[in-house]
């Protein structure tokens, strides 16, 4: 990443401005008229805010006046911490109010411009994070940013700033002029081609054994963010190679997690990420995406390693999504705070006092063994105890029914805290990243309380988020608002695909088609390939990020390639498999010099260059031996694959269906590679076999 924007902190943090003068009466604020849980938490603000859109720019334009940025979200403790110190302060708001024109951003919202002016940022500090302070010309180019400042600092910043505005206008033009020719380099990728071959897997795998913390689990230093992506690459790679120090890495790391602070034993979820190398001590958050990821790795270790703790912990995911954060409409929503009663992890954390009140001696003895809990605590900012599973301690004792009544009554006793603020808006991208988890769950653990969750949420957002042709991107208090990003139709399209191999409904697969097509028509970029991140029509912003690499969330380009990947094996339509590849060649040189940061990106290589299989199976809805085929599709881990059923009377409008017949109620099982089919059998162990076949590769 270029750091040549570092010329412009001289400018930015220099003068101390003081401004002298007569507070006026609050002003009237426009997010009262938001729907936006975070832009509602600023609605009483005396700040001059507007949200993101064009009033807010012109009015910038029509003052002359810099922008005053700035990006969060209603779960961020940060952010809070920003808004009680810097942004309910009269001192802060009446600069700001003098010199700039304001404008709020919920990140969860408006994706594009957070990833818009992370980008900038990251390039100008190196770093990046949440709040998201930047300040801008009227033109939207960036000429000083940041993450959290405390009031002293943001007093400095706005009054050097806003003084240099008027006083310093060549300097200013010069870091904005710098800042666009970056703008412009960002939106072109040069292509420089690597062999794409397993070759990548292997460096990948070499990485993550320097990385591995074998003591505690986890890759690293603290603070440690749970490798969702990275481990379900290791699955996938020790399914290809045969190798057991790669499922070892998975298993002790989802074993080391689910003991910790970081998962809720109490309620079930996992909270943000672990801000030591042990999992003991969590941001308390809980996000929907982190869940969804969570899910999915534990249902796949389940796969590998039949390991029972794997299946109860994914289930204690799911059921907390199901009971906290799933609406009426079936909806899911997007996360819990971190805090409550104006600290954070309040809501889950226990003082030695009062679990001596509430619990007998025996059940007090047995929470001490059991959850480690001490009479200082373990959470050094307020000496209370966050359980965990100590060590030496099974999951089968901590599972049992004495301590499970335990666990029943503190929870009872906790329903009744002051329950963190829960963000209620319901986002197509995460849901689809949800709908995804519950459809895999629905499979694996033979559930369909999970499906009828995943077929909900699709329904919903089929009804109100998906009009004209086009997916909206947030949907709260009944409104459906904002042009979806790319992340928006990758996700959903990706859930879709599984929802499909769950129920066999062609209405998801068919909806996925349709949104593929619509996702190529807006986002791709038709002179060098990959998908921009944002729409061209209507962007309020200078330029449109093409992005690669994971974050916090798989990527949405290495997501879109899996899914042309796996359509293509649906429609055989020949464009799917172009993108995909120009995708790989795009990614090719980044996924060789940073291969952590490529992980969702070689899962989807690793079906690309694995033969990857077609399976159909046809045969009777009701059939006992139907049932036992797809059951062992279901729950054994074979990830390179897709998975179609029909009955004989049925007629798909699918190309892969064509040709695949039985006859006098048998069930057939077809297994193709690039539809060319082998031998269709009957026999279970023989379909076993036949799916099982892989491209195999050494380590060495």
């Amino acid at each position: 990443m270029q750091r040549f924007l570092f010329i412009i902190f001289p400018l930015a943090i220099v003068v101390f401005f003081f401004y002298e003068g007569a507070f006026a009466a609050k002003p009237y604020n426009r997010l009262i008229h938001e729907k936006s849980p975070y832009l509602l938490q600023h609605k009483d603000n005396p700040i001059h805010w507007y949200a993101w859109g064009e009033e807010a720019l012109q009015a910038a334009r029509d003052q002359n006046k810099p922008i005053f940025l700035s990006i969060g979200y209603s779960t961020c403790h940060w952010c809070h911490v920003l808004e009680k110190e810097s942004f309910e302060n009269e001192e802060v708001a009446a600069m700001l109010n003098k010199s700039f024109i304001c404008i709020k951003v919920d990140r969860e919202e408006h994706p594009d411009v957070d990833q818009f002016y992370m980008n900038v940022v990251q390039a100008m500090t190196g770093s990046g994070g949440w709040p998201l302070t930047v300040i801008m010309t009227p033109e939207k180019i960036p000429v000083f940013g940041g993450t959290y400042f405390p009031q002293n600092e943001l007093i400095k910043i706005i009054g050097a700033l806003g003084s240099a505005w008027i006083e310093q206008p060549k300097k200013i033009k010069a870091v904005g002029d710098t800042v666009r020719k970056f703008i412009e380099a960002e939106d072109r990728i040069s292509t420089q081609l690597v062999t794409l071959d397993e070759t990548l897997m292997k460096d990948f795998y070499k990485k993550s054994l320097i990385s591995y913390d074998e003591e505690n689990g986890g890759f690293g230093l603290a603070p440690k963010f749970p490798p969702t992506m990275k481990m379900r690459l290791l699955l996938r790679i020790a399914q290809r190679t045969g190798d057991k120090y790669a499922i070892k890495m998975v298993r002790s790391t989802l074993e080391a997690m689910s003991r910790g602070g970081i998962y809720d034993h109490l309620g079930g979820g996992f909270h943000r990420y672990s801000t030591d190398s042990i999992w003991l001590v969590p941001h308390f958050e809980k996000m929907l995406y982190d869940q969804a990821a969570l899910a999915t790795v534990y249902l796949e270790g389940y796969q590998v390693t039949q390991n029972k703790v794997f299946e109860s912990v994914a289930r204690g995911i799911l059921n907390y999504v199901l009971k906290d954060m799933t609406g009426p409409q079936g909806g899911f929503y997007s996360a819990e705070d971190a805090d409550s009663e104006g600290e954070e992890g309040t809501f889950y954390i226990w003082s030695d006092a009062e679990l001596k009140k509430v619990l007998t001696k025996e059940e007090y003895q047995k929470v001490i063994k059991i959850f480690g809990v001490t009479p200082q605590g373990n959470f050094e900012m307020t000496g209370e105890n966050i359980l965990h599973l100590n060590k030496g301690v099974s999951w089968k004792e901590s599972s049992s029914l004495e301590v499970e009544n335990i666990s029943k009554k503190l929870l009872k006793i906790r329903e009744k805290r002051e329950r963190p603020f829960k963000d209620d808006k319901v986002l197509t991208a995460w849901n689809g990243l949800m709908i995804s988890a519950m459809a895999k769950a629905a499979q694996v653990l033979q559930d369909d309380k999970y499906l009828r969750a995943a077929q909900n949420s699709t329904q919903f957002i089929k009804a109100n988020l998906f009009k004209n042709g086009k997916l909206a991107r947030r949907y709260r208090d009944s409104e459906a608002k904002f042009t979806a990003s790319l992340d928006d139709y990758a996700y959903l399209i990706q859930g879709l695909i599984d929802l499909y191999e769950t129920d066999f409904d062609e209405e998801w697969l068919t909806w996925a088609n349709i949104l593929q097509k619509k996702q190529d028509e807006l986002f791709w970029d038709k002179a060098s390939g990959g998908y921009f991140f944002s729409e061209k029509e209507g962007s309020l912003l200078p330029g449109r990020n093409k992005k690669f690499e994971d974050n916090a969330r798989p990527n949405s380009n290495a997501v879109s390639a899996l899914n042309l990947l796996k359509l293509y094996k649906f429609t055989l339509h020949n464009p799917y498999i172009d993108k995909a590849k120009t995708i790989f060649t795009l990614a090719g040189k980044m996924m060789s010099q940073s291969h952590n940061a490529f992980a969702q990106m070689f899962i989807a290589l690793d079906f690309y260059l694995d033969t990857s299989k077609e399976v159909v199976v046809v045969g009777t809805k009701q059939s006992n031996e139907k049932d036992a085929v797809i059951g062992m599709l279901r729950t054994e881990f074979l990830p390179n694959k897709t998975v179609g059923y029909i009955s004989p009377e049925f007629k798909s409008s699918f190309p892969v269906f064509e040709n695949k017949v039985t006859a006098e109620g048998r069930t057939i099982v077809y297994v193709c590679e690039n539809n060319v089919c082998k031998f269709p059998t009957e026999d279970l162990n023989k379909a076993r076999q036949l799916v099982k076949e892989n491209k195999e590769y050494s380590l060495n």
